[in-house]
């Protein structure tokens, strides 16, 4: 059974740090691009950061302009995991955040479009007060 579980999220000041893991089971998560997302009350969906795979690509990274220089996205491929260190937390960054994968290798031009995506996890809260 594919299964992401995220998990990491919590309560921070603003200024502070967390780091979300995205756990895959059920398949191998470097073989495929993962996106981190999230949704704030009364928002879309939007996209955060995105990686390629490291097992037919280079592993690379794009991250939205909101979270440029803050928020950096990575890799544990002997973990089946994906990490996003959000650092210099603002109370704007308080939403659920998601990982998603839709089992292709490159993130695409596309990849914060979170509607291309098929499997998803359920979500972890991350509140930043101000």
């Amino acid at each position: 059974q594919v299964q992401l579980v995220e998990s990491g999220g919590g309560l921070v000041q603003s200024g502070g740090s967390l780091r979300l893991s995205c756990a895959a089971s059920g398949f191998t998560l470097d073989r495929y691009a993962v996106g981190w997302f999230r949704q704030a009350p009364g928002k879309e969906r939007e996209g955060v950061s995105c990686i390629d795979s490291s097992d037919g690509a280079d592993g690379s990274t794009f991250s939205a302009d909101s979270v440029k220089g803050r928020f950096t996205i990575s890799r544990s491929n002997g973990e089946n995991t994906v990490y996003l260190q959000m650092n210099r937390l603002k109370s704007e960054d308080t939403a659920v955040y998601y990982c998603a994968t839709d089992r292709r290798l490159l993130c695409g031009s596309s990849w914060y479009v979170w509607r291309t995506y098929d499997d998803w996890g359920r979500g972890t809260q991350v509140t930043v007060s101000s």
